[in-house]
């Protein structure tokens, strides 16, 4: 009976664990940072590695040291209602919401935009994404080799034109990095702005709904044991999250260098399109374009079929795979024509909301055994987590919808109230007060269970 895997099999389950992470959308965040972040860098580095590294892994580990089957199973620990709900929330997050949309929008801003430039540019969205989701909603409906041909092929050749460009850019930088003036915002918060900018990448939630993909990679490799299963996954994910924190740093790099060369993008997408033209030129640049475009692609197609699956799952006879995946990918087209800036302003709200439930879940999973699996624990720290987590979500809204909805009045009430709130941490204090009353009951109704 085995009980770890070889170190090429422990490197094969890291490389399918990267490729499911990393896809186009995970250049843009950082890209973008670096150029926030000009001088400061490295803080930001760290920052953005937490949420965008850290955090993914431990989730992917969660679901392994649970046991779980899948999302549903672990988050139901909570309540069941709970369970159903966030569920559905976070796959339709990293689904039609937002994340398929993304890779849509990330493939025409990089691709199709910098060629076409303004003229006509919303017709030629529109057809971009008409053609896009064309191939989308053909292959999820018929699930089969091509989305491991793309990712056999498509996705080396994806990091190789992106090492190339990486290369190319630290050669010639820009600017050197210490003399790109950091943003305002970045001046002195680097380190936890960069946390926050963190979450954009969505990694930590589609780490808890895809992890169980992971496990099943180590168990059809000969692992059958639930913690020897659990440790392989852990260090395959470390493997993983050293590749990803690696690629993370040279782009945050070229980022800030590029200030030496542009104006600060309005997003990741249009600074990836002009750093790529200025050093690649024109061929170059349509390669990496062709490239990103077919990755998205991929991306697409497995959160398509996956929200089908879950959503089949969730809500039984309402439609069959074939409506679902339908549905989800006219939403994804529909939602993936308001443009990349506003579907990253709208994310973000969302992702304030959800990353905290998504945090304190994984770390509860990876050591349930220390509190007895107490769903006492699991709710009341899940409480903590949401309330102040629902103020970061109303400061968060675009300001037109703020000033509409009055908020900014309930923002001052969260900062007078939550801990850390500026920093986007208002969660933790409240989460650990969660904590210690779901130890207290915990220990009082297994006091009553003796003395009866």
């Amino acid at each position: 009976m085995k009980r770890k895997l070889t170190m090429r099999e422990s490197i094969l389950v890291a490389s399918t664990l990267f490729g499911m992470f990393f896809g186009a959308g995970n250049l843009i965040f950082p890209v973008h940072l670096g150029q926030m972040a000009g001088s400061n860098a490295w803080p930001a580095i760290i920052g953005f590695c937490i949420t965008a590294v850290t955090v993914p892994i431990l989730a992917v580990a969660a679901i392994g040291n649970t046991h779980s089957d899948d999302l549903l199973q672990l988050s139901s620990k909570v309540s069941e209602r709970y369970g159903k709900i966030f569920t559905a929330v976070l796959y339709l997050t990293i689904g039609p919401f937002f994340a398929i949309p993304r890779c849509a929008t990330v493939s025409y801003t990089i691709g199709l935009e910098p060629i076409v430039g303004e003229s006509h540019a919303r017709l030629w969205q529109i057809i971009f994404s008409l053609i896009f989701f064309a191939f989308v909603m053909y292959f999820s409906l018929r699930p089969g080799k091509i989305t491991v041909w793309i990712g056999k092929v498509i996705n080396p050749l994806f990091l190789v034109f992106l090492g190339i460009l990486v290369v190319v850019a630290l050669i010639n930088p820009g600017a050197q990095l210490s003399e790109v003036q950091p943003v305002e915002a970045y001046q002195s918060g680097a380190f936890f702005n960069s946390i926050i900018e963190g979450y954009g990448t969505m990694d930590a939630i589609a780490g808890l709904a895809f992890g169980i993909v992971i496990i099943n990679v180590v168990r059809d490799l000969g692992i059958d044991k639930d913690n020897d299963v659990a440790r392989e996954t852990l260090k395959s994910g470390v493997f993983a999250g050293i590749l990803m924190f690696v690629i993370y740093m040279l782009i945050i790099v070229i980022g800030a260098q590029s200030r030496g060369l542009f104006e600060l993008s309005g997003n990741g997408g249009i600074a990836l399109a002009q750093i790529s033209r200025h050093y690649l030129g024109g061929i170059g640049s349509i390669v990496l374009a062709v490239t990103i475009t077919l990755a998205c692609l991929k991306t697409s197609i497995g959160l398509v079929t996956s929200c089908s699956e879950m959503f089949l799952k969730l809500i039984r006879g309402k439609l069959n795979y074939r409506g679902w995946a339908m549905l989800f990918t006219l939403v994804s087209f529909i939602i993936s024509n308001v443009g990349l800036t506003a579907i990253i302003n709208y994310a973000v709200p969302v992702l304030m909301l959800l990353y905290p439930l998504a945090i304190v879940l994984v770390i509860m999973a990876l050591f349930e055994k220390a509190f007895g699996k107490s769903q006492y624990v699991y709710g009341w720290v899940t409480l903590g987590a949401f309330i102040p987590a629902v103020f970061d979500f109303c400061k968060t809204l675009p300001e037109g919808v703020q000033s509409a909805l009055h908020i900014p009045a309930m923002t001052e009430i969260g900062r007078s109230i939550f801990p850390f709130f500026d920093l986007g941490l208002g969660w933790v204090v409240p989460a650990l007060i969660g904590l210690v009353i779901g130890l207290v009951l915990t220990a009082v109704n297994r006091g009553k269970k003796k003395a009866a």
